[in-house]
């Protein structure tokens, strides 16, 4: 029966491994198929070492102690229960080899339950031992930014670890004690425990306290990231009730831990009672009460006065984490009336006023040039080309296929897998045309593709998408469709370099495992020059290469050199900044990466367009070779970039609020700016920021930007526009334009 038994965990535990496993492999060969085979290693091991090196910890440290209590075990002080535990059923135990292989066996057990989500923390700690200096120092302790953003979560992490560790063994070891001794009474008072576990407990209490009187210290610096007062970051009351708070119960505990030490030799029950008591009653005398009677009687009376020098530190913060200490703000130079010469000068930006919005026009390119129910336009996106040798505004948008939308009786596994495997082509128009029918006027569309001279399109396969489902296999037995033409299709092999081979038996196996489909294996359509396409939803492509960015929800097409292309902003981001006023939920951003992403082939590029940022500098030393240098991105797709919306939104919330640089202004709120309402469809809802091609005032030519009206709070006139520039040397600029507030 025990066999049986032992058999039927292993076959389990083994089918656990090979899925495991399998699932790893697969990954590898993904990674190595695009050239990040370094970053999915230093991601496994990593991750890894930071878990086994916890285990091994947690495990050793509650296996010493429980050999510590064997001791008491083995000489158990209760006569009756040791007679009980020799003469038994539970006798054949009772020997120090048993107990000792039992202890080793929870401990194990115990310590990997404990410890399985740590390999979580990997990103963290490739942080604290890679970060980069931000050369910003707070205000109050004179630390750079990056122990805040890089050091502290590990220093807090480890601190949770540590303290789990030790109150856990605290835990199991005074229940042992407690179950072969239990309470008795002798004379007027209950012995508990025996000296020599009182000894022992009392040690790891202290243990717990000097853990305790780190974690006091760890929350000193923390105030730098308190929410609680009228900005965020420390306020009056933090700095002059809170933080010396902090420091009478770091010299406490780490008295009661002096205490506890010395009960390890007295053995008095009475000193661990007094002494959890005593800082009980510390903590919410000195650690609750006393700062909220400094803030409700001393503060508030006086907020603006004392909150002064704070909300100074929080200003300057705010403005240098979202980097809009680097904005150029000018008057907008107002003429008294517009005539034809003006109208001259502005040639450029009128021949690119937009008369079509994204939002109708996606309707009207599915309907125009979706030509079958299987092709879907996702999302339309703005850019500039140059049309007829004059640089324009235009709208396009990729042809995906969505298999979905395929007959149900046609949703057949080759159709699925190996024939409807890509979309075709793309449509753009101008953003200042129309057709004399009220339709946009299409300057590349159709299937096979119609363009213009000058923008070839060469490879119009779009085997990565927005869509981009499930997994496909091509170059197969079976045809692939390439596109409709009429009443019948014309069908292709594919010949890029995107995928992971399927040659062999054992690969096949494997990604029929991996996606649960035994019919990878079985095919006969598959063939060892095979490729197996998976994550070909470009944001998850993205994110699975490098999962410490965030990407931007709105992925855009670029056609260069006469292939497609997707171009995804991504962006670094942290909620820890000294200081910072958060937004959205993080307190820090930047957009130092432009990940490219061929339509074709799959193939994902990243390259630092700021490598000065900290964040960028501390990933790329964590993952060599992972980010390009921006002078390498082909100038055909440089010249495509845009200032991100996403990015851009953010900016303009930040700054609505913190242009008031003067602290009274600020604490007042007097000169607030708001992002104005618009409405779409009779819903009111906050006006987007649109892109367009705009000749700026001192400027000799237009350019490709992205804009935003700002007005007063709670009201409709405009008191200035926002500008992110995109075009050459002024890419990431950021321009305010001022209204004169008294006309």
């Amino acid at each position: 029966m025990r066999l049986r038994s032992l058999l039927f965990i292993s076959f389990f535990v083994l089918l656990g491994l090979i899925f495991w496993g399998t699932g790893i492999y697969t990954e590898w060969l993904w990674f190595n198929s695009l050239g990040f085979d370094q970053v999915f290693k230093n991601i496994f091991y990593t991750r890894w070492a930071v878990q086994l090196a916890a285990w091994l910890l947690f495990f050793l440290f509650l296996f010493l102690n429980l050999i510590f209590v064997r001791g008491a075990v083995l000489n158990l002080p209760n006569l009756h229960l040791r007679e009980r535990l020799a003469t038994g059923p539970l006798a054949r135990w009772f020997s120090p080899g048993k107990i000792t292989k039992l202890f080793l066996a929870g401990s194990l057990i115990l310590s990997f339950l404990f410890t399985a989500y740590t390999g979580a923390h990997w990103l963290e700690v490739r942080q604290f031992l890679q970060g980069t200096a931000f050369g910003i120092a707070d205000p109050i302790f004179g630390k750079d930014a990056s122990f805040y953003v890089f050091d502290l979560p590990v220093w807090r992490a480890l601190y949770a670890f540590l303290q789990t560790m030790v109150l856990l063994t605290l835990f199991v070891a005074g229940a042992i004690y407690f179950m072969i001794n239990p309470p008795v009474q002798v004379g007027r008072r209950f012995v508990f425990l025996p000296y020599r576990g009182q000894a022992h407990l009392s040690l790891l209490l202290a243990l717990s306290f000097l853990l305790k009187a780190g974690e006091y210290r760890l929350q000193m610096f923390e105030l730098l990231l308190s929410p609680r007062g009228i900005i965020f970051g420390p306020g009056y009351t933090d700095i002059n009730a809170n933080l010396p708070a902090l420091w009478i119960l770091f010299y406490l505990t780490i008295a009661i831990t002096a205490v506890l030490i010395f009960n390890v030799f007295r053995r008095q029950f009475n000193l661990v009672l007094i002494s959890v008591a005593v800082l009980f009653a510390a903590s919410l005398g000195v650690g609750s009460i006393y700062p909220a009677l400094v803030q409700r009687f001393r503060v508030v009376p006086n907020e603006f006065v004392l909150e002064r020098p704070y909300l100074e530190h929080n200003i300057a913060m705010t403005l240098r984490a979202f980097a809009l200490d680097r904005v150029r703000v000018e008057d907008y130079p107002v003429l008294p009336q517009l005539g034809w010469e003006g109208l001259d000068a502005a040639a450029g930006t009128i021949e690119n006023v937009r008369l079509w919005d994204y939002r109708p026009l996606l309707q009207a390119y599915n309907q125009l040039q979706g030509i079958r129910p299987y092709y879907e336009f996702v999302d339309v996106d703005t850019g500039r080309y140059f049309l007829d040798g004059e640089y324009r505004q235009v709208m396009l948008a990729a042809r995906e296929l969505n298999t979905q939308m395929l007959p149900q009786q046609a949703q057949t596994w080759i159709n699925l897998r190996l024939q409807y495997t890509h979309g075709y082509g793309l449509a753009m128009s101008p953003v200042a045309r129309v057709t004399p029918h009220g339709l946009p006027e299409f300057v590349i569309g159709n299937i096979p593709v119609d363009t213009v001279e000058g923008l070839p399109v060469e490879r119009p396969e779009i085997y990565y998408g927005e869509i981009g489902t499930g997994f496909v296999i091509v170059n197969t037995n079976t045809p692939e469709l390439n596109y409709p033409m009429g009443e019948t299709n014309v069908f292709t092999h594919y010949d890029g370099k995107g995928g992971v081979l399927l040659h062999g038996f054992a690969r096949r196996l494997l990604f029929a495992l991996k996606f649960s489909d035994y019919r990878i294996l079985i095919s006969g359509e598959i063939r060892p020059e095979s490729r197996i396409k998976y994550y070909r939803n470009i944001r998850e492509r993205a994110a699975r290469i490098a999962p410490f960015l965030n990407y931007d929800q709105d992925p855009y097409l670029v056609l260069a050199d006469g292939r497609l292309f997707w171009i995804i902003d991504a962006y670094t981001t942290t909620s820890r900044f000294p200081y910072a006023q958060p937004f959205a939920g993080i307190n820090y951003m930047r957009n130092p990466v432009k990940v490219v992403i061929d339509a074709f082939h799959g193939h994902v590029h990243y390259y630092a367009a700021d490598p000065d940022d900290p964040l960028i500098m501390t990933y790329a030393r964590s993952f060599p070779g992972l980010f390009k240098p921006f002078a390498e991105m082909p100038e055909s797709l440089r010249q495509h970039i845009r200032y991100p919306e996403t990015y851009f939104n953010i900016l303009a919330q930040v700054f609505a609020t913190y242009h008031m640089d003067d602290p009274i202004i600020f604490y007042n709120r007097e000169d607030l700016w708001q992002v104005p309402n618009e409405k779409y469809f009779g819903n009111v809802q906050p006006m987007e920021p649109y892109y367009t091609i705009l000749q700026l005032p001192d400027e000799a030519e237009p350019e490709f930007l992205l804009m935003q009206p700002l007005t007063p709070a709670r009201r409709d006139n405009m008191i200035a526009w926002m500008a992110g520039r995109s075009d050459g040397e002024n890419y990431g600029e950021i321009l305010v334009y001022r209204f004169p507030k008294d006309r």
